[in-house]
């Protein structure tokens, strides 16, 4: 009988938490605090590497449509504002075989400047990626562009991180 007991009480105090929940709130809705569902993106990339610009601005378009629900728009519509400049990549030989790179890492520089409904949003990111690369200058190519875009995806989602816990943060309130 003493068993029972707890094990009801265990049961209602678990459904207690799960229904009051533990404070977790999405990005999502922690986004939509910062800016208004009209964002108009820009991308400026480094001219020595011009074929990640494509990329760069499909993938926040992505960002801002799936994860926040917002809208794309042009710059006459916007009331929120990213402009995102690729500042280039460099490249570390992490391992060798036969003298050759067969490991690397990349190093991928990003400026994030956020105009919203709170302010000014501004975020230098470095974003680090370990990739391997084969020995046919074919394939290193494409697994050079690759790594890239694999550093540039881990930026977006520094800065995605960086701008929920703005939007989560208290307005300050002027004296």
């Amino acid at each position: 009988m003493h068993v029972k007991r707890w094990k009801w009480i265990g049961i209602v105090v678990g459904v207690f938490f799960f229904v009051s929940g533990c404070g977790y709130v999405p990005s999502s809705h922690a986004m939509k605090n910062l800016f208004d569902d009209a964002v108009y993106v820009e991308v400026n990339v480094d001219r020595s590497e011009p074929e990640n610009a494509p990329y760069v601005k499909d993938e926040l378009n992505r960002i801002i449509l799936n994860r926040f629900g917002g809208r794309v728009v042009p710059k006459s519509q916007a009331k929120t504002f990213i402009y995102v400049s690729y500042a280039g990549s460099y490249f570390r030989p992490l391992t060798y075989r036969d003298g050759y790179v067969t490991r690397y890492r990349v190093y991928v520089n990003v400026v994030f400047d956020m105009l919203t409904k709170k302010g000014e949003l501004h975020k230098k990111i470095r974003a680090i990626y370990d990739a391997d690369i084969q020995e046919s200058a074919l394939a290193s190519s494409t697994l050079r562009i690759e790594a890239i875009r694999k550093g540039l995806e881990k930026a977006m989602d520094q800065f995605v991180a960086y701008a929920s816990a703005k939007g989560l943060m208290p307005e300050k309130k002027e004296k």
